[in-house]
C-alpha cells in the first residue's frame, strides 16, 4: 500500500509540473500580449462568418498557422506568409489554429485570393476551381432560383459554365457571404514588431 501511495503521488506531481510547463507559464507569459499595431478587430459580418467557419468544421481541414519549423519549412514558398505569433490572435477567441492540413492553411487566405467570386464559386463547387480538390461542395449555403426570382438585393454567384443547375442561377444566402468576408480579412500582413521594437534592436 504503501509503494501504491508513492507512486499516486509521484504521477500526481510529475502531472502537475508537465501542466505547469506546458499550460500555466505560456499561459503567463502570453495573456497580455498586445495585438500587432496593424491587426483590425472583426467586424461585425466577420463574426458571423467566423461562427459559420466554426459551425462547418472548416477547422477539421484547414489550419491558420503557418511555420518555419518541421512540416512547416515549405509553408512560405506555398506562399501561405510568414510563421504566425502569438499577438495574431489577439480578437481570436477561440483561436483556430486547427491541426490538419487537408486542405491548405488560410492564414493568409485574404491576401491569396481576394477574389468574393471565387470564394463563392469555390465554396459551391470545389472541383471546378481546383481540379481533384477533396473540399465538399457547400452547395446549403447557396440557393438556386430562376433569373427572375432573383431579388435586387440578393447576390448572383458568377460560377463557370456548366456550374449552375440548368436554366437556374445561384444564390449566395447570407452565410456564404459572411464565410466570404470573414476568409477575405484573414489577411496577416502587417509588422509583427513595432517600430519601437525595431529601433531598440538596432
Amino acid at each position: 500500500m504503501e509503494n501504491e501511495l508513492k507512486l499516486i503521488i509521484g504521477s500526481m506531481v510529475t502531472l502537475s509540473l508537465a501542466t505547469a510547463a506546458m499550460i500555466v507559464v505560456p499561459f503567463l507569459q502570453l495573456k497580455d500580449e498586445p495585438a500587432p499595431e496593424g491587426l483590425l478587430p472583426y467586424t461585425s459580418q466577420e463574426v458571423r462568418g467566423r461562427a459559420v467557419y466554426r459551425g462547418n468544421g472548416c477547422i477539421t481541414c484547414h489550419t491558420q498557422q503557418p511555420s518555419t519549423t518541421g512540416a512547416g519549412v515549405a509553408d512560405a514558398s506555398r506562399g501561405w506568409g510568414r510563421a504566425s505569433v502569438a499577438g495574431d490572435y489577439h480578437y481570436d477567441d477561440p483561436p483556430l489554429l486547427g491541426t490538419m492540413r487537408t486542405g491548405p492553411d488560410l492564414f493568409n487566405i485574404g491576401v491569396r485570393q481576394p477574389s468574393q467570386d471565387w470564394h463563392l464559386g469555390h465554396l459551391y463547387d470545389p472541383r471546378a476551381y481546383s481540379p481533384g480538390s477533396n473540399m465538399p461542395p457547400y452547395r446549403f449555403l447557396f440557393e438556386a432560383k430562376n433569373p427572375d426570382q432573383v431579388q435586387p438585393d440578393e447576390r448572383v454567384v458568377s460560377l463557370p459554365p456548366g456550374v449552375a443547375p440548368e436554366g437556374k442561377v445561384v444564390v449566395a444566402r447570407p452565410e456564404a457571404l459572411d464565410l466570404v468576408v470573414y476568409l477575405q480579412s484573414l489577411k496577416h500582413v502587417y509588422p509583427i514588431l513595432s517600430a519601437d521594437v525595431v529601433g531598440s534592436v538596432e
